[in-house]
């Protein structure tokens, strides 16, 4: 609040300035952005504030709003009741997490004809405050499944550049690896190996939804069944159980596409695995060894297949929603539009030396009108 006071001003006022409103937190997805490391080491982010108002009529500052750049694949979960806020799924996706506050008025915007010395002003309101989760999940167009042990780590070393920790003991993997399959110059798709599922993954047994979110971002499955698990389990039973937690975990992940492979082809079992897998699943089902290389390039066609089908179903579902409605006129050239005087528009239009307001039928006269554009048309 302040009044105008000078020497030689006979006639001061009210020249107090509104503040500025404050910054607001805003997330956006960028590529280049690899993990939330970032966000470990530190707990609490705050906006700058808006500057207050002074006098002769100078209003504050706005404060900048601070963008923080997050992986795609980020899911921002409120912390205090547990839902999804913004999914950022893909590169340029963005949204406010914290809005700051409006600023407060200066009394100069209270002065008027009847209160010309306003002793009135607002504070400022306060900016949000929130608690949130920060998750990402891994964004792949293959997820490689199955039982700890399966070969998948062994796999995708073989037909990517990655460098996973390999071993002969269970949960070798701990997180997510991907890795690009490039086939020839042009076509590549983006492989992710799942750390391995057990039984009860869904209920959380294990480390079950720390795996089973990862899956989720990943188009299409490429199941792999070993012929002789190291635990001595049943390899039919083991695909089953499989299929069972995806689908107790999300029903759509039940229905995804898949394909299914028998891993380590080399060893005894595998030609009646492989009979036993297409019998109950009416599937083609693959056999390779990460070992001698057989059938691995037969995969890589495969899924380079699918992934490209979805590409192409995708960006035909993005252009048929983005596309402009359709017009019958919309292939007639536009006509510059005129504005009619008010004796050729409505009913007077109609009138006539031979029809006359005297004898004029609204009804009539519209009825007829509209016969002639039927058949003009």
């Amino acid at each position: 609040m302040s009044f105008r006071r000078e020497k030689f001003v006979p006639r001061g006022g009210p020249d107090g300035g509104d503040g500025g409103d404050g910054a607001s937190l805003i997330l956006e997805a960028r590529d280049g952005v690899n993990s939330l490391a970032a966000f470990a080491n530190r707990r609490m982010y705050r906006a700058t504030k808006g500057q207050p108002g002074q006098g002769s009529m100078r209003n504050g500052r706005r404060g900048q709003d601070q963008t923080l750049f997050v992986p795609p694949g980020t899911t921002v979960i409120d912390a205090e009741n547990g839902f999804v806020i913004k999914d950022l799924a893909e590169p340029g996706d963005r949204f406010v997490v914290a809005r700051g506050g409006k600023g407060g008025r200066g009394n100069a915007s209270f002065k008027s004809s009847t209160n010309r010395a306003p002793y009135e002003k607002t504070m400022g309101e306060l900016g949000e405050s929130r608690d949130v989760i920060l998750e990402l999940k891994s964004i792949a167009d293959v997820g490689l499944v199955g039982m700890p042990n399966a070969g998948k780590s062994t796999l995708l070393s073989r037909i990517t550049s990655a460098r996973p920790e390999i071993a002969d003991y269970p949960f070798t993997t701990k997180h997510p690896n991907l890795g690009i399959v490039e086939i020839g110059i042009e076509r590549s798709f983006v492989l992710a190996d799942i750390p391995g599922l057990i039984e009860g993954a869904s209920e959380g047994i294990g480390l079950g939804h720390e795996f089973l979110r990862h899956v989720e971002r990943a188009g299409l499955l490429v199941h792999l069944v070993e012929p002789s698990p190291t635990d001595g389990t049943e390899p039919l039973h083991n695909y089953q159980a499989i299929r069972a937690e995806l689908a107790q975990y999300d029903a759509s992940l039940g229905e995804r596409e898949e394909i299914v492979v028998v891993s380590k082809s080399e060893m005894e079992g595998a030609e009646e695995l492989r009979q036993s897998l297409a019998e109950v699943t009416g599937k083609h089902v693959h056999m390779i060894s990460a070992l001698n290389g057989e059938g691995l390039e037969e995969l890589k066609n495969e899924i380079m297949d699918r992934v490209q089908k979805r590409r192409e179903a995708a960006l035909a579902a993005k252009a048929k929603k983005n596309a402009p409605v359709s017009d019958s006129s919309a292939d007639q050239p536009d006509k510059p539009h005129r504005r009619l005087p008010p004796h050729l528009a409505g009913p007077t239009a109609l009138m006539s030396d031979d029809n006359q307001a005297t004898d004029f039928d609204l009804e009539a006269s519209q009825e007829k009108a509209k016969s002639k554009s039927e058949d003009a048309t």
